[in-house]
């Protein structure tokens, strides 16, 4: 469904990610919520950690890769359908992508809005 959701982002843009993974882990862990004062009653369906690319300087190098971590069973327990599961896969990787290339989450929460994609 990653995958799925991978091919769902400009190809213009797909060209650009430089050293990311993408991996899928269950639910954040404690250090994750910790660290970004997430209460316990809130989802997280993704997260982006790394160095956004407009943050990357020339002496970038030799450092291990940014990480977008998809979270299955916060999205599948939102989730009322696979249809939906994959719908939210592909928002949430297109809004962690977008924190890749800098956007802060008030400028990923703008586009969204005026693009009318809902999370």
């Amino acid at each position: 469904m990653v995958n799925s959701g991978m091919k769902a982002i400009p190809e213009r843009f797909l060209r650009k990610l430089n050293n990311l993974a993408i991996v899928v882990e269950d639910e954040p862990t404690a250090e994750q919520r910790k660290k970004l004062k997430i209460r316990e009653n809130w989802t997280l369906f993704g997260l982006y950690e790394g160095v956004p690319q407009t943050a990357r300087g020339v002496n970038y190098g030799s450092v291990l890769p940014d990480k977008i971590t998809i979270f299955q069973k916060s999205i599948e327990m939102e989730a009322n359908s696979e249809k939906e599961i994959n719908e939210m896969i592909k928002r949430t990787i297109w809004h962690e992508i977008a924190h890749h290339f800098g956007m802060d989450e008030v400028r990923v929460r703008q586009v969204e809005k005026k693009k009318k994609i809902s999370r």
